[in-house]
This record gives C-alpha cells, sequence and structure tokens, in this order.
C-alpha cells in the first residue's frame, strides 16, 4: 500500500518541473528514495490536517490567548466529516431572496411578532458541588438568559442599549423549557448532566457529548456549558465557545443532509457564561459579561463575523476589504478586533468599523449592537431554516396544564397586556393567592386575595416578555400565561 501511494504521488508530481528533477539518472538512488520519502510523510501530514476530525487548528486568539470564537473550525470539522454538508456559498446563495423578502418586511413588524425561544441550559460537571466549578449555580445560569434578552431585544437602560440609527431590537426573546422532552414531567430550563470527563480537550469528544445530551432541537434550543481543557496542548485550550450554523437542507435544490440534529445549538465555557454584573462566579476576565453566548446565538442564526471572515493580518497591517458578512449596513472591517476603540481599517469603504457588534473578537464590555439586516438575516432564518422555524410554536416553555388564555373557569385579559392585567374567574368564589412568575421562573408577584381588586394586576413596571400567574385555591393550582408588552 505504501508503494503504491508513493507511485501515484509521483506520477503527479512528473507533471510538474520538480518531476524532472526525480527522474535526473545522476541523482543517487538512495537520495530519490529519501525525496520520495519525505513527500509521502509531507501528503500524509496534509491529508490529515484536511480530513481528520481532531486535528483544526484555530490560528486567532486573543492577546490573553484565548479563542473568541471556534466556530468557523467546526464548520470545517463538520465539512470533513460529511462532505455532503452544505458550503456556506451554497446557504449564501439559497438564502439571499428569503433575506431581501425579510428586509421589506423588518419595518412592518410589531412586538406581537416578538419570537419567543424555550431553552435548556445543560450544565456538564464531573460530580462537583453545586456552585463549584463548572458545575455553575442557577443565578449563573439564568444571569445569561437576562443578558441575552438585554442584547437581542436592545433593552433600555441596559448594557445591549445603543442609540445607532442602524441598531435593532432583533425581536427575539429567550425564555427557560417549563416541561421536559417526555411532555409529563415539569424543569426550570436547567438540566445538570454528570460525566466522568473532568475537561473536554477535543472536539469529538464535545461533540459525543452533546449527541448524548441533546433535548430535541426542534421544540429546545439547546445550550452546554463546559470546562475546555486548561492543557495548553489540547485542541480545544482557551475556547470560549462555538455554535452550529443554520442548514437550509432539505429544500429545494440543495442536500438533503442537514447537519445533526443532536448537536444543533452552541457550547460556551462555564468562565464566561453569564454575567458578573448579576451573579458571582469563576469568569475569564473581560469575558464576564455574557456576550460569548450572544455571539454564538448569532451564528447560530445565520450571523457571519463582521470582518466577513476575510484574510486580513492586523500585525502585519494587511488588512481584507473584500470580504463580507452579507450585511451592509456593518462597516466593512480588513480585520477582526480583541479591543474597544475607534478603528477605520478600510479607509478606501465609507464608514469605521464597527467593533461593538456582537459579532466581532472584542471584550464584552465594547459590544451592544446587532444592525438591522442583521434582524433581516436572522427573521429569514428564523422563519424558514430547519430546526428553527419550529421553535416559536414549541410548547416546550408552557407549564405543565397550561393553555394559552384560559383554564376552565380562569381566563386574564388583556393577554397581552400594556399596564393592567384583570384575572376573572366565573362564579362568584375567590382564590385564596396568586403567584406572578417570569421566563426564569423567579417569583415577581405572590399576594393573598381578599377581594376582586387583588386580581387586577399593574405590571406597568415589568420587563417585556413571558409571565405566567399561578392562581391557588385549597390546595390546587392553575397555571395561566400572559405576555407583558
Amino acid at each position: 500500500m505504501i508503494k503504491s501511494l508513493i507511485n501515484s504521488l509521483i506520477k503527479k508530481i512528473k507533471k510538474h518541473k520538480f518531476g524532472a528533477f526525480l527522474n535526473n539518472n545522476s541523482l543517487p538512488m538512495k537520495i530519490k528514495y529519501t525525496i520520495k520519502s519525505l513527500l509521502l510523510v509531507s501528503f500524509i501530514c496534509l491529508t490529515s490536517l484536511s480530513f481528520g476530525q481532531n486535528s483544526v487548528v484555530s490560528q486567532k486568539r486573543t492577546p490573553s490567548g484565548k479563542i473568541r470564537c471556534y466556530t468557523n473550525e467546526y464548520e470545517q470539522y463538520l465539512q470533513a466529516k460529511d462532505p455532503q454538508r452544505e458550503t456556506r456559498e451554497e446557504f449564501e446563495k439559497w438564502i439571499a431572496p428569503k433575506i431581501a423578502e425579510a428586509n421589506l418586511n423588518t419595518t412592518n413588524r410589531n412586538v406581537n411578532a416578538v419570537i419567543y425561544i424555550p431553552v435548556v441550559i445543560h450544565i456538564i460537571h464531573n460530580g462537583d458541588a453545586l456552585g463549584a466549578n463548572e458545575n455553575i449555580t442557577d443565578a449563573q445560569a439564568l444571569s445569561q438568559i437576562t443578558v441575552l434578552n438585554q442584547d437581542f431585544r436592545k433593552m433600555l437602560a441596559t448594557p445591549g442599549y445603543n442609540t445607532n440609527p442602524v441598531g435593532a431590537d432583533m425581536e427575539i426573546q429567550f425564555v427557560m423549557a417549563q416541561r421536559k422532552p417526555d411532555n409529563v414531567t415539569a424543569t426550570n430550563g436547567i438540566d445538570r448532566v454528570q460525566k466522568t470527563t473532568a475537561s473536554y480537550a477535543s472536539m469529538t469528544s464535545v461533540e459525543t457529548l452533546k449527541s448524548q445530551t441533546s433535548w430535541d432541537p426542534t421544540k429546545y434550543f439547546n445550550i452546554w456549558t463546559v470546562f475546555f481543557s486548561n492543557t495548553s496542548s489540547a485542541e480545544m485550550y482557551g475556547t470560549l465557545g462555538y455554535a452550529q450554523f443554520p442548514s437550509s437542507s432539505g429544500l429545494s435544490g440543495l442536500n438533503a443532509n442537514e447537519g445533526a440534529a443532536n448537536t444543533d445549538g452552541l457550547v460556551v465555557d462555564y468562565r464566561c457564561f453569564g454575567t458578573a454584573a448579576i451573579a458571582p462566579g469563576p469568569y475569564f476576565s473581560g469575558y464576564d459579561g455574557g456576550r460569548t453566548a450572544t455571539h454564538e446565538i448569532g451564528h447560530c442564526f445565520g450571523l457571519l463575523h463582521i470582518w466577513g471572515d476575510g484574510t486580513g493580518v492586523e500585525s502585519t497591517n494587511t488588512p481584507d476589504c473584500t470580504a463580507t458578512d452579507y450585511c451592509a449596513d456593518t462597516p466593512q472591517a480588513g480585520w477582526e478586533h480583541y479591543t474597544c476603540g475607534t478603528f477605520n481599517t478600510c479607509p478606501s469603504v465609507p464608514g469605521n468599523d464597527m467593533p461593538e457588534n456582537y459579532m466581532d473578537y472584542t471584550p464584552d464590555s465594547c459590544m451592544n449592537i446587532f444592525t438591522l439586516n442583521q434582524k433581516g438575516r436572522v427573521a429569514a432564518v428564523m422563519a424558514i431554516c430547519p430546526r428553527r422555524a419550529t421553535l416559536a410554536t414549541s410548547n416546550a416553555a408552557t407549564p405543565l396544564g397550561i393553555t394559552d388564555f384560559e383554564f376552565n373557569s380562569i381566563s386574564i385579559y388583556p393577554n397581552p397586556t400594556h399596564d393592567l392585567l384583570n384575572i376573572s374567574l366565573k362564579g362568584a368564589e375567590l382564590p385564596n393567592s396568586i403567584i406572578i412568575y417570569n421566563a426564569l421562573s423567579q417569583v415577581v408577584l405572590s399576594k393573598n386575595v381578599s377581594n376582586t381588586n387583588d386580581l387586577i394586576v399593574n405590571t406597568s413596571s415589568y420587563s417585556n416578555g413571558i409571565y405566567f400567574i399561578k392562581v391557588i385555591k385549597d390546595g390546587a393550582s392553575k397555571m395561566v400565561r400572559f405576555i407583558k408588552e
């Protein structure tokens, strides 16, 4: 087999000028075979780099040695595993007209069009006590959901707000799952999974983990928190997170393979999941604001890096001003940025760079914007891509026993509500008490009911989103969902 590989390689080389060198009869036979052996070794090495599942090496690290995002390398990994997986070029060709349509519809959308995404957070640990190391607290996990909603909704008076004219409210809100995939067991959306692995050194090991623990990705948006290896020689060393891009496969004209469903979602190192502004926890310096997950979810929803993943290199001052992220309102950038500031890496193109965009590589404190064109791109993905379009109609965030607006003799109105919410019961009997929970399962109101006035709730101070009212009577209870706009 070795001999045939050598001969095959030599035949290819002989087509080029170097073949004449090998055919030189004056060369000693020993030298010829030495050269042939070296060529074979080079061939094997290059083949391994191209097709090996554990050989993807990231060339982009932050000044502190972190890999801000491993998503492009993950795509290389998936392409190597499955050559039939559609390329980025195929995806862009397919989705372009859908994005154009979405951009036209964006200005006509209103708050009633907000997409609510049911989330499950798989906290992977190897037996540490709750709150120790990678077995992070509920508070740290839920603080990440708060950040996501601030960022994707451009919430006023939060780190996710901006005054940029092209800054967009993405009209996407994340809520914790309320029921498990068996549809009979309640959950708070946090899934703690104990494994024997202390830390994850290779992408293959992470992918195996994901496939073993994923919840139905047509109903749940899967997020995993893990401990990426601290060993400097490990493939995943320094990685903050990575995500799986959406797919158009299964639709007319493209491959039938949609990519692995049981690995769909994003993975984030536990030390950059959540925000120190809300919950204590072990965090990486500079990445303690929850923006790693915001960035990676951008990829899950179809967004590319803001510099278009071009070949520009800051250290040699060689910008690539030809690459694109397919969003006209994100200024051309010649390379990624690792610090806050004002930059103009492509002076021949109007506008400064946008390092504050969530899809750059800057520290968390720099980031605060998605743009209108990015919103159009995400809207197209959420409307038509496999495992994305079904999330909006999933019942995963609906507590067990709930229907949308009425439970037997209990109803609430108006729903959605802006300020006063009325709870109505048929007949004169009153409940004993009511409790209102937000989408993070946190209590925002609890009170006893003594008269009908207690069934009117002022929600004007509540943040926009989904809420649940528990109506309690003689030890029994019913849950009703409402939306605050």
